[in-house]
C-alpha cells in the first residue's frame, strides 16, 4: 500500500485515475463502435467477396496446372 506524506499527492493520484478511467472508457465505446461496425451486412459481404475471390483464384490454378 502507498503511503502518502502530502495532500498534493493524493490529489495527483486521484487525478492520474479518473484520467485513466475516462481514458478506459473511451477506449470501450471505440471498441463498440468497431463491433457494431464489422457486424453491419456490408462487411459481411466483403468477406465474402474475399473468400469467393481467393477461392475462385485457387480453382483457377489447379485448373491451369493440370
Amino acid at each position: 500500500m502507498k503511503q502518502y506524506r502530502t495532500y498534493e499527492e493524493v490529489q495527483r493520484d486521484l487525478k492520474r485515475l479518473d484520467l485513466e478511467r475516462h481514458i478506459a472508457w473511451e477506449n470501450m465505446k471505440l471498441q463498440k463502435n468497431k463491433i457494431g461496425d464489422e457486424l453491419q451486412p456490408k462487411q459481411w459481404m466483403v468477406t465474402v467477396y474475399k473468400v469467393v475471390q481467393k477461392y475462385g483464384v485457387y480453382i483457377l490454378m489447379r485448373r491451369l496446372l493440370r
